[in-house]
């Protein structure tokens, strides 16, 4: 039988609340006893999806809502990163490194690829106008499984 728990978080898009969600997450999944490199991959992602709903989402707008939900199913996290904003034109250009809607900001354009390559598994769906979301999932090599 799968063991199973969930966590819902919503909060305005603004910049200062990027660090409330990353703590937020990393508190819950703490539950599973991840590695100090799953925990910092973890806080990683999450930064880099929130931010890119702040800036991109809602154009740095701080009535939106972002809203973020972190499901764990035995070893494995479930995160769900999303918005109601602009939503994005080309996801697949979008997704390049180093491509960046916004080059006056000085931003690297690396968040999908960090995404990608700090989970196991990274969905994107998204409609213009509509918004975005981002559903990743990363396996937790639990120290308590390995004492076993």
């Amino acid at each position: 039988m799968s063991e199973s728990n969930f966590m819902k978080l919503q909060f305005a898009s603004k910049s200062e609340n990027e660090a409330f969600a990353r703590v937020a997450v990393a508190s819950f999944i703490s539950q599973l006893d991840p590695t100090m490199n799953e925990l910092t991959d973890i806080k990683t992602v999450i930064s880099e999806a929130v931010t890119n709903c702040i800036i991109h989402g809602y154009d740095n707008k701080p009535d939106g809502v972002v809203t973020i939900m972190t499901e764990i199913v035995d070893d494995e996290v479930y995160i769900t990163v999303e918005d109601n904003g602009a939503g994005i034109e080309d996801l697949e250009e979008a997704k390049q490194p180093l491509y960046t809607s916004k080059p006056e900001l000085e931003r690297s354009g690396m968040g999908f690829t960090i995404m990608e390559n700090f989970m196991d598994e990274v969905d994107v769906v998204t409609e213009v106008g509509t918004g975005t979301r981002i559903r990743m999932k990363k396996r937790i090599e639990s120290k308590k499984a390995l004492v076993n």
